[in-house]
């Protein structure tokens, strides 16, 4: 390998070589592009210096520091640095600037972990700086962000680039997307005058523009009070000073957007760039690289304008989904869109309403957004499920791109009708309305059906194993669907009894406390009624993992193995993330819930703190607000208190039944999830997989396919990293369209110091909050308050011991909602970003019937 490189010399697959910084300098200038004139050191240079370097232990930052300051410079490598120096000028200014093999990647772009040093003047200079470039590899912000992104320390290196400098009159930032909104093809500049370490080092409120189509849309002045400007003779300076008005025109404001469309369109995707502008006016690009915090765009099959619903978000997954996951919610949305006629001709493909982005699951919402009938009807459903979606879908609608197209209301009511006739809603209206018993009756035998057909016989193929589990997965979700009318009658009943009693539906909240025939609190409760009848030994003194040891190996005591097993039959098919069908269940990993019992068992309180009883007391609380409603009804005649105590008590029958079509889906993706395991299984004897578990990151057309043999491990190890690497993301958009832009991305939360939402359940707690954003062993103290982004069961069993919860996502209808009603636990839900803004420790109050958390 060569020890220098001109940028002529370098392309974007030298990234071994020359690291992420230059081999974009490189691709820039082959392409064409204004790049100041400049050469890298290589790798090679660097990884004879670091030899010897031990690249583990305590005390790593500063060890590695230390070894690259103090080895001495080979002397080859010295003249080879002195010799490329001298070839650009005599005493040319250079800005000497590190450039990681691990630097400006799709997914990091490490943007400052590295140092640049600017305006150095002299081959001295010059040699001296390439040795700090090559020791800020270790700073302890650069260990840290490799840490969290999981790259491995050993595997990077570090080149140098060494650049003409651009005695810069103006100089700035320019994204070639949007960074707040993610609305693609629109840049966003920032300028100020000078040198841009000002603007790159966050050191000055810069000019702001957005351009989109070569218009303008926002020019913002800054104050511009800092400039950092070149020194004669090496180094810079910080200068305060006052700027009046913009300091870029209008033309070079559209000059530098076409440049970023050339650089964007060079790349394939969106770029962050540094640019500056000299003294002739002249533009030059310092640097380009990914934009790494886009939230990706979906596959649009369909033309126009689209607006994207996410339904991980909406289900509190906000983590990716496996191939498999992935896989089978295709097959379950074809199922559904097959309900009212609007199914694919292959189940494979999935829903035409489906998308995947991100790893994630999407809702086309586009035609009832441009549609009346959906602008009438889609808000209300959203507002029980996904208050805070309703504000931003308002706002769609004032998008002249997302017009009203649809006018009639006839396709989507013989779409209704086509859908209210094969899942027989009127006779399961009717049934629940006149025979409740018999209603839950049939519901519990949707259950029992499903069980038989999860069965299958002892000899199978694996191929039989795919056909059936494709099979069960399409026709799932058209069999457990029939079991909502009943509780939308439930749900529409207590909306009568608000209309008929004049009491607001928010000050009726106390009858949806302790509803009974509720898989996921019967469940909750089952796991505290489990606590009281195991022995405290060994859970309160033995970590988690040896707690899992033991029940693995049959070891703990009697009645705890007995029970625990017991249950894990029972509910072993649940867990964190369940839609998933990829992700291991409690039966699997019983860490969680073994924990769980650990803290409840390490909880000191007495019997009126049990959640059976605090249950009860909600039952009673519950009996007397409809109490309280029916008498309101009475002032306005005694037929309407009749009505609403008939109401009230079919709302409380069949409300709880909302958690039970999930509870089946999760069933059903947990039996499919064990018949894979054994599909898996045959892989691996096949020589086609290391592991059975590495099928849940294939598609079920590709397991079919692996039958025949062939190695798939390549294309697993990509997913599975692919997969990693898309878990660490922290931000998932709820609403999208289709040119990047969240909708959702300007709103604020705050209102008089106060962080707003939606109001779940009524009443006021002040306590200490408890940031969670992985249920999976944590610990809630009795009395803290949960803050989450959203929730679905396997969260569950710390809201025994919660004494509120906030949750950034979900509506007055959602999972953690209805939960938090039912133990009587103030709840405010839709906060946005709830567990950025909260800390734990923090002391907070909660009014879950205002809908704000006040911080103190």
């Amino acid at each position: 390998m060569k020890t220098a490189l001109a940028f002529s010399e370098i392309d974007a697959g030298m990234l071994a070589e020359v690291g992420g910084k230059a081999a974009n300098l490189g691709e820039l200038a082959r392409a064409g592009l204004p790049v100041p004139p400049g050469w890298v050191l290589t790798t090679e240079a660097y990884r004879r210096v670091a030899e010897g370097l031990e690249t583990s232990g305590d005390g790593l930052a500063e060890r590695a520091r230390r070894h690259l300051l103090e080895a001495p410079v080979p002397e080859d490598v010295r003249e080879t640095i002195v010799t490329s120096y001298a070839a650009l000028g005599d005493d040319v200014a250079v800005a000497v600037r590190s450039s990681a093999t691990a630097e400006d990647l799709p997914f990091a772009s490490f943007a400052g972990q590295q140092d640049t040093y600017l305006n150095v003047v002299g081959a001295e200079a010059v040699v001296e700086a390439v040795r700090r470039c090559w020791a800020s590899l270790w700073t302890d912000r650069a260990v840290a962000y490799r840490e969290s992104n999981g790259i491995d320390h050993a595997a990077v290196r570090l080149a140098v680039v060494v650049q003409e400098m651009v005695d810069a009159r103006v100089a700035g930032v320019m994204f070639t997307a949007n960074p707040v909104t993610g609305r693609r093809h629109e840049a966003v500049i920032d300028a100020n005058p000078g040198l841009g370490e000002a603007v790159v080092s966050g050191a000055v409120n810069p000019d702001r523009f957005v351009v989109h189509g070569g218009e303008i849309l926002e020019r913002q002045a800054g104050d511009k009070r800092l400039t950092i400007r070149s020194v004669p003779g090496g180094g810079t300076e910080r200068v305060e000073t006052a700027h009046d008005g913009l300091c870029l025109t209008d033309d070079q404001v559209r000059a530098l957007a076409e440049l970023g469309a050339r650089v964007e369109d060079h790349y394939g995707a969106p770029q962050d760039t540094e640019w500056a502008i000299d003294g002739d006016g002249r533009l030059w690009l310092t640097q380009a690289r990914p934009i790494t915090t886009l939230y990706p765009l979906p596959e649009q099959t369909r033309p126009g304008l689209r607006v994207y619903f996410s339904v991980n978000v909406v289900q509190g997954v906000m983590g990716p989904l496996t191939p498999m996951g992935l896989s089978a919610f295709r097959l379950i949305s074809s199922g559904a869109a097959g309900v009212p006629g609007y199914g694919p001709a292959d189940p494979r493909d999935g829903a035409p309403f489906m998308a995947v982005s991100g790893q994630r699951m999407w809702l086309d919402l586009t035609t009832a957004v441009r549609s009346r009938f959906g602008r009438a009807i889609l808000p209300r459903a959203l507002a029980l499920g996904e208050a805070r979606t309703v504000p931003v879908f308002e706002r769609l609608a004032e998008d002249p791109r997302l017009s009203v197209v649809h006018t009639s209301p006839r396709p989507v009511l013989r779409g209704l009708s086509r859908f209210a006739r094969r899942i027989h809603a009127p006779s399961r209206v009717l049934l629940a309305l006149t025979r409740p018993k018999q209603g839950l009756a049939y519901a519990a035998r949707v259950g029992e059906q499903l069980d038989r057909r999860l069965r299958l016989p002892d000899q199978v193929t694996p191929a039989q194993r795919l056909d059936h589990a494709e099979r069960l997965l399409a026709a799932t979700f058209p069999a457990i669907l029939s079991i909502m009318p009943m509780v939308l009658t439930g749900y529409g009943l207590y909306a009568l009894a608000s209309r008929l009693s004049g009491v607001p539906i928010a000050d009726m909240q106390d009858v949806l406390r302790s509803v009974p025939h509720n898989p996921t609190t019967e469940m909750d409760l089952e796991l505290w009624h489990l606590a009281t009848r195991i022995e405290p030994e060994p859970f309160r003194k033995e970590p988690v993992a040896e707690l899992v040891r033991l029940y693995r190996a049959g070891e703990l005591p009697p009645v705890a193995q007995r029970e625990i097993t017991a249950f894990l039959d029972e509910y072993g098919h649940r867990g964190v993330a369940e839609i998933d069908l990829g992700v291991p269940r409690w039966s699997e990993e019983p860490a969680h819930i073994l924990g769980v019992l650990a803290n409840y068992l390490r909880m000191n309180g007495g019997d009126d703190l049990a959640p059976s009883a605090l249950f009860a007391k909600g039952a009673g609380a519950a009996r007397s607000a409809i109490a309280h409603v029916a008498s309101e009804a009475r002032r306005k005649g005694r037929w309407r208190a009749a009505v609403v105590r008939f109401g009230l008590r079919r709302t409380r029958e069949f409300a709880g039944l909302r958690e039970l079509p999930k509870f089946y889906l999760v069933k059903t993706l947990a039996g499919v999830r064990r018949s894979m395991l054994a599909v898996g299984e045959h892989l691996v004897n096949l020589d086609v997989l290391d592991s059975a578990r590495d099928v849940y990151f294939l598609g079920f057309d590709e397991a079919r396919a692996a039958l025949d043999g062939g190695d798939l491990r390549a294309v697993v190890a990509e997913r599975r990293e692919a997969y990693e690497r898309e878990s660490r993301r922290r931000h998932v958009p709820r609403i999208l369209l289709s040119d990047g832009t969240e909708p959702e991305a300007l709103a604020t939360g705050a209102v008089d110091g106060a962080l707003t939402g939606t109001a779940a359940s009524a009443g006021t707690v002040k306590g200490v909050a408890r940031v969670v954003l992985d249920p999976v062993g944590a610990h809630l103290e009795p009395g803290e308050i949960l803050v989450c982004p959203s929730t679905d069961p396997g969260w569950t069993p710390l809201f025994l011991t919660a004494g509120g919860l906030v949750m950034e996502m979900g509506g007055a209808m959602s999972h953690g909602a209805v939960v938090a009603r039912e133990y009587g636990i103030p709840a405010v839900v839709g906060v946005p970003d709830a567990t950025h803004r909260i800390t734990t420790g923090q002391e907070i109050e909660v009014n879950g019937a205002a809908g704000t958390v006040t911080l103190s």
